[in-house]
């Protein structure tokens, strides 16, 4: 089972967020990171997946061998947290087209090397804005943040049940793992 971002962070972790911090990687580059950690973090839990060679909307299709169907997702990749609003408290933040093909989104941070995973339903659940066709998701890195909304989830640790480790079983039909003796 791969392990929390937070023991990421306190472990090897801090130096890929260090280094990441200095990189200055092109959008194509920083995108196609995030796809290949969402491949390698579902293949970690058996599950097979593979990029599409068009974009559509549809960065990944993944199959678990258990179940009897696949699931598409689209990726969407953050270098490290910015400034909310330029000037606030550090946030990830991810625009998503509103009409998405994909069944599911995968929302990437390559600083912790973080994966969450929403349905396209929950997705619009918890986006905090909409605006063009697109749908804004955010989440604020500093607790201290003096939030708008407070019925409206937006604190990093408030995610943690979209961690992709919790979501597969559920999206992917999965037995849930028996700890190790």
């Amino acid at each position: 089972m791969p392990e929390s971002s937070s023991s990421r962070i306190k472990g090897h972790g801090v130096e890929a967020a260090t280094s990441l911090m200095r990189l200055s990687l092109r959008t194509a580059q920083i995108g196609k990171c995030g796809e290949l950690l969402v491949q390698y973090r579902l293949l970690l839990l058996g599950i097979e997946a593979a990029p599409l060679s068009t974009d559509a909307g549809i960065d990944l299709v993944a199959y678990a061998p258990g179940s009897a169907q696949s699931v598409t997702i689209q990726v969407k990749t953050n270098l490290r947290a910015k400034p909310g609003g330029g000037k606030g408290k550090a946030a990830l933040d991810w625009w998503i087209p509103e009409n998405s093909p994909a069944e599911c989104v995968a929302l990437v941070d390559l600083a912790s090397e973080s994966v969450w995973l929403m349905t396209h339903t929950e997705l619009l659940a918890h986006a905090q804005q909409r605006s063009g066709g697109k749908l804004h998701l955010y989440m604020y890195i500093d607790r201290s943040v003096r939030r708008r909304n407070l019925e409206r989830i937006s604190l990093r640790e408030e995610f943690d049940e979209f961690l992709l480790s919790e979501r597969a079983i559920s999206v992917f039909n999965l037995a849930p793992r028996t700890p190790a003796p």
